[in-house]
């Protein structure tokens, strides 16, 4: 299969890029349970979700079909998509009257987060909820420490645009220090709210 970018660059998806992503998939199990980061914050949705906690949902790629192969009548083979625009954050969603849009990052550092992993237009995407009072974040996953956070964005958008005069990553001395940890569990897996909960009973205090 073939993905072509907003820059017009193709990206070729076939079985063997299947097969080194499936390998990838085994280096960054979550938590040593066969599970990667991203999943688990799925299954940490449908749990808040199936309990009316929160309605949070991961957002769709949007692609634009350009060739599709019908190899049985019953069954479509997609050969060849485009992305119609550059993707912004990973989730969105209500909890208690409150939107929330969130992006999940991991990383193999065991010192610190590569600000590489983020983008421009996720940044100001970030920017542009928190004009609208919007709670946006960050959850960090060091796969290699089995440490995750909860980051508010403005940390974030701090280090992004302060980059060029400093490091181009995030110290783990300085995400403990400005952020929330948290303990991944049984259900929820990745019990973020409760790190939202933290911070909004902190921002209440200021």
């Amino acid at each position: 299969m073939v993905f072509h970018y907003p820059n017009g660059h193709p990206s070729h998806y076939n079985e063997a890029s299947k097969q080194k992503m499936q390998g990838k998939d085994k280096s960054i199990n979550f938590a040593n349970r066969g599970m990667r980061f991203e999943d688990a914050i799925n299954q940490s949705n449908d749990y808040y979700r199936n309990h009316n906690l929160a309605v949070i949902h991961k957002k769709p790629i949007p692609l634009q079909i350009v060739k599709v192969d019908y190899p049985k009548r019953s069954a479509a083979v997609i050969r060849e998509a485009y992305f119609k625009e550059a993707s912004t954050t990973d989730y969105n969603g209500v909890y208690k009257g409150y939107y929330l849009d969130f992006e999940a990052k991991e990383t193999k550092n065991k010192t610190s987060f590569p600000l590489k992993n983020f983008h421009e237009h996720q940044i100001a995407h970030m920017e542009k909820c928190m004009e609208q009072d919007g709670l946006c974040f960050v959850l960090l996953w060091f796969s290699s420490l089995k440490r995750c956070f909860f980051l508010d964005s403005k940390q974030l958008v701090y280090y992004w645009r302060n980059k060029e005069n400093q490091k181009k990553s995030m110290p783990i001395t300085a995400i403990e220090k400005n952020a929330i940890e948290i303990q991944p569990k049984i259900a929820p897996r990745i019990p973020y709210l409760e790190a939202v909960d933290q911070y909004l009973q902190a921002k209440e205090k200021n």
